[in-house]
């Protein structure tokens, strides 16, 4: 029987302060009229970003638990939605997940969480690296950002990259598996003071790019929020570029909200205030099809 309402198995995180994976993820997909089923990897006292000696807690084995417990109900997930993984363990959880509890059609996000600004996030190493290639292939969509893309294909991370290169990275990331590929945080050479997001369908053999005005602050949970309208989009039917065009509209909105306030980087933008734009008409289209 098909679910009523859409159901996401959403792997990730639970950070207690600041605005990030599950504490962002639950509330964007159920805005979207999404039913969320989470399987939390790890709980923090903090995001990891901007704070020191937080507290990690790896739920590996909790993990297996609840997997094992599901395993007795009569439960599929129309899509399964991977972020912030606590261990390098856990991987093959989610293909275990991947596994089992898939719907028909059933959609696979895996968003690659490893790091940023070419440096890997604090609990993490090149071990990740190894599993998430493993992970990657088994998707249907992958959300990396450059420097994750980057250590995907084992490429330097450069601070500025071409369109020819990042078209080329885009490919050999769909090469891995996914049908589409969206990489964001990307600074094309010759941009002015713009931002970039690009994507490839490799069925249909589109590329796709959305660039926005740079904002000169860095907050976390931005990520998770982008794949998480991206995973509901697509989940509710709409096409890759509009769906870009709604995850990039809510993130931008969202950002520069928040710099206008001037709060603390570290806890993230103010998503209570911004969440009001996922019930509200399409924004127009802000997506290029580039001719390649």
């Amino acid at each position: 029987m098909k679910n009523p309402i859409p159901r996401i198995a959403a792997v990730h995180d639970l950070s207690g302060y600041g605005r990030s994976s599950l504490t962002v993820v639950l509330p964007v997909l159920s805005a979207m009229g999404i039913n969320v089923c989470p399987l939390p990897t790890a709980v923090l006292s903090t995001q990891t970003s901007g704070f020191d000696d937080y507290v990690f807690l790896d739920l590996t084995e909790t993990m297996k638990d609840i997997i094992k417990h599901w395993k007795t109900l009569p439960l599929l997930f129309d899509s399964i939605y991977s972020g912030f993984l606590g261990s390098v363990a856990q991987i093959k959880l989610v293909e275990d997940l991947i596994e089992n509890f898939s719907a028909e059609d059933c959609l696979i996000t895996v968003d690659p969480v490893m790091g940023d600004n070419g440096e890997f996030y604090g609990p993490f190493d090149s071990k990740m690296i190894e599993g998430m290639k493993s992970l990657v292939q088994k998707a249907d969509l992958i959300t990396p950002n450059y420097t994750e893309a980057a250590f995907l294909l084992d490429r330097e991370y450069k601070e500025t990259v071409s369109l020819k290169e990042i078209v080329q990275i885009l490919k050999d990331l769909a090469d891995m598996g996914p049908d589409k590929v969206i990489v964001t945080s990307v600074s094309l050479e010759d941009s002015k003071g713009t931002t970039a997001v690009l994507a490839y369908e490799k069925k249909n053999k589109r590329f796709w790019k959305v660039e926005t005005t740079h904002i000169p602050v860095s907050y976390p949970g931005t990520g998770d929020m982008f794949a998480s309208v991206i995973t509901g989009r697509l989940l509710l039917g709409d096409s890759l570029p509009a769906a870009l065009d709604r995850a990039v509209h809510f993130v931008t909105h969202a950002i520069r909200n928040t710099f206008g306030h001037n709060t603390p980087q570290r806890e993230g933008v103010l998503l209570e205030k911004s969440l009001y734009q996922l019930m509200m008409p399409e924004n127009l289209s802000i997506c290029e099809l580039l001719e390649i």
